[in-house]
């Protein structure tokens, strides 16, 4: 399978406080790749260092073989090929679904708005979404909202989809249906990397898990491996802690 990113020698620092330590890890073309670990383990600085929301301190980021962090490559440019999916939506308020979904290829792809409306309404289609293209975000429910997001980022047409908590905004009864979403776009082939608290996800649904404690990566390996035979002891206390809610 083809790489297309690889983190290496990764750090982050705000100020004097280092929250990312020596990052090393591979998304592989059609991986789902899950990032977990305790609140403040340091996932949602990382995804948010990978598609460059945060300025890496030090360390590369490869993207197709090349190194996107080497001053010679137009960030911007990487940044269309990463859909970014974020835990509080995002959305234009002022704006209807439809032109919620439509003003990124217009803008940053070129496209018409003709071309634009066809392939967001593909994309609300396939979230479930495509009744509510006059609706406003206030008019949605927290689920129908974080749909539209993932319909948003889709439209963009990336290589890769970054979630940041996508569930953890929701009320319960709404996550089943993000999820749901999700594991199609999994099933499909979709390449995604996942910060998540939902381990039944992260178990079902992944190719790889990525377990992050105080800013390091202290274990990683299949599901099976991390949740049915984790070697590292912080790692089993998270588990039988997160597990036992």
């Amino acid at each position: 399978m083809e790489t297309v990113i690889e983190i290496r020698h990764l750090n982050k620092s705000f100020g004097e406080r280092e929250v990312l330590s020596d990052i090393n890890f591979t998304v592989k073309k059609g991986q789902v790749v899950t990032l977990i670990g305790s609140s403040g383990s340091g996932k949602s600085t990382l995804l948010r260092c990978i598609n460059l929301l945060e300025t890496p301190t030090a360390g590369d980021i490869y993207y197709l073989g090349e190194n996107i962090l080497d001053g010679a490559h137009d960030v911007f440019k990487y940044r269309t090929h990463l859909g970014m999916v974020f835990q509080q939506f995002n959305l234009f308020e002022n704006l209807n679904v439809l032109d919620n979904c439509t003003v990124g290829p217009i803008k940053v792809l070129k496209k018409t708005e003709e071309d634009a409306k066809q392939l967001v309404l593909h994309y609300l289609q396939q979230v479930g979404m495509a009744e509510y293209v006059n609706a406003r975000p206030s008019q949605l429910s927290g689920g129908q909202k974080q749909r539209v997001a993932i319909a948003r980022a889709l439209a963009m047409e990336p290589d890769v989809l970054l979630f940041d908590e996508p569930t953890s905004a929701l009320d319960p009864e709404m996550v089943g249906e993000v999820l749901r979403v999700m594991k199609d776009l999994a099933n499909s082939g979709m390449t995604m990397l996942v910060v998540t608290h939902e381990m039944d996800f992260a178990r079902e649904v992944s190719d790889h898990v990525v377990f992050m404690d105080k800013g390091v990566i202290a274990e990683e390996g299949s599901p099976e491996d991390i949740f049915n035979h984790p070697k590292e002891d912080r790692t089993r206390a998270f588990l039988s802690r997160i597990l036992q809610k």
